[in-house]
């Protein structure tokens, strides 16, 4: 899981332009500045390119939080 949660906090770095940008479990859009719809969908996608993954519309419905993905993330690996 360490390792999943090094990436993902790297590609959230990027996305949002932010170098110091540290992620929680807990952490949703409402904690970010910069993450709107679109943002959004280029962190999603970078995940899945990333990870090598795909997120069905219905997983990326249900999650509500960072701590959501990274447990889909480590399920799909």
């Amino acid at each position: 899981m360490e390792d999943i949660i090094i990436k993902t906090r790297d590609i959230f770095r990027e996305i949002f332009n932010d170098s110091s940008l540290e992620i929680t479990r807990e952490m949703t859009a409402n904690d970010v500045d910069k993450w709107d719809s679109l943002t959004h969908l280029t962190m999603i996608a970078k995940t899945e390119a990333v990870f090598g993954i795909k997120f069905k519309l219905k997983e990326l419905v249900k999650m509500k939080n960072v701590g959501d993905m990274l447990d889909k993330i480590q399920e799909k690996l």
